[in-house]
């Protein structure tokens, strides 16, 4: 048995018929399927995962319209690399009557101003520009851009998708190299290791045959599968959208009570390379602003779990921060504090610089004991119940309202009667 070629490259679709995945985007009658069958070019922006088939596309499209193809990446390529393909649009155009397609890899890499460069041939159709990028459009490229092209949004493969990937290879790799036994468990194992992306699966399977070959072996086995695996990272950009994505399902699992989901968004995370450290930060963060006073310990916890890490670290750390994450899940949650502190502090920032009341204000001085600093204040320890019923303590100025409203739920069911219960001493001495 030989070693096949990159398989990558070799099993690029022909044509639509080979393309795997993405239905929702080349099903029969969709925009980018009339699009490639019929030619009709019109720039656009391939957003999705690595692997997904962003590059096949943009061939295919080139292919039927007998467009000249220009591949440009935008890590390696800068204004002068632009200006060079705008030569060669021009003159496939004016000389072979040729349009061009311009296919920048990893657009999002241009800078604004890079970005700037190619805007005037896409406006005057010198060339048409598809870009690719695995980041937010609407984060990484310029309104401009986006305003003349179109964003299609492509998805990571299912396992179903990358299983009829291995398959096809397999069947290629066995016409022209002899049969290769590879049983159907170890092709799940594959497909589920590539974590949705074709390419990942492809060499995955290229060092699988290589390791069979060097073996002397006929058969794909347990330990040829673990060896070719070994290490296999999930996909996570420690700093991209997938990584604010999965923050933002951790927190919202938390608030909306699920401890499994805020568990696997958290094991997420932490198998993709995250700093716990960043994760604990956002737990506290949930423990003030989704628990709050329903449930103190929260807070507690969330500050022990941070405290357990930084003293044992990766991985006994870990589990304290998911003991937090599960309690947080669990508990009584309140919004209540964090709704007032933002009312209140759009309320001073409002009604600006209010005088403290006179009766609040503390008298170290005899000057301010006779300007009246302090007169009159009732000091609540020697009230009944220990409250100076009536008494104010918000300026002038203020609209009179209740910026706190504790909630029926743990503890502040508890405070909530206890306010109640004071407010009803207020009304008394109206």
């Amino acid at each position: 048995m030989t070693v096949f070629a990159p398989l990558a490259a070799r099993l690029r679709p022909k044509n639509l018929d080979e393309f795997i995945g993405q239905h929702h985007l080349l099903a029969p009658g969709k925009p980018l399927r009339v699009a490639i069958e019929t030619g009709e070019l019109h720039s656009m922006i391939l957003w999705g995962p690595p692997g997904t088939g962003k590059t096949t596309l943009a061939r295919l499209l080139a292919k039927n319209a007998k467009a000249q193809f220009i591949q440009l990446s935008a890590v390696l390529s800068g204004v002068k690399d632009i200006r060079a393909a705008q030569a060669k649009a021009e003159k496939a155009r004016d000389v072979f009557n040729q349009k061009t397609i311009l296919f920048i890899d990893e657009v999002h890499r241009f800078n604004k101003a890079q970005q700037d460069a190619f805007l005037p041939y896409v406006e005057d159709g010198t060339f048409t520009l598809i870009g690719a990028t695995t980041e937010n459009p609407s984060f990484e490229l310029n309104s401009a851009l986006l305003s003349r092209a179109r964003v299609y949004v492509l998805k990571r493969l299912e396992e179903a998708s990358l299983l009829q990937i291995i398959d096809r290879a397999i069947y290629i790799a066995n016409q022209e190299d002899g049969l290769l036994d590879f049983p159907n468990q170890h092709r799940t194992r594959l497909a589920q290791a590539a974590d949705g992306d074709a390419r990942r699966c492809l060499n995955y399977l290229e060092v699988i045959v290589q390791l069979v070959q060097v073996n002397d072996l006929d058969q794909v086995t347990d330990e040829i599968i673990e060896e070719a695996l070994v290490g296999t990272a999930r996909r996570f950009d420690k700093h991209g959208e997938d990584f604010y994505n999965q923050i933002s399902a951790l927190h919202k699992s938390v608030r909306g009570s699920s401890p499994d989901g805020a568990l696997y968004w958290f094991a997420r995370m932490i198998d993709g390379g995250c700093d716990p450290r960043y994760i604990i930060r956002r737990v506290v963060r949930m423990a003030t602003e989704d628990i709050g006073i329903a449930d103190p310990r929260g807070l507690e916890l969330a500050l022990n779990a941070w405290q357990t890490y930084e003293r044992l670290g990766s991985p006994e750390g870990e589990l304290a921060i998911a003991q937090a994450i599960v309690y947080l899940a669990v508990c009584a949650k309140s919004n209540a504090v964090y709704s007032a502190y933002n009312e209140i502090m759009s309320d001073v920032k409002k009604y600006g610089s209010l005088e403290v009341p006179m009766h609040i204000r503390n008298a170290p001085t005899k000057l301010m004991k006779d300007l009246d600093y302090g007169k009159d204040y009732r000091y609540a320890h020697n009230e009944e119940h220990a409250f100076a019923a009536g008494e104010t303590y918000l300026p002038e100025g203020l609209p009179k309202k209740e910026y706190y409203q504790p909630t029926d739920r743990g503890l502040e069911k508890k405070i909530k009667e206890k306010l109640e219960f004071l407010k009803s001493l207020d009304k008394s001495k109206q």
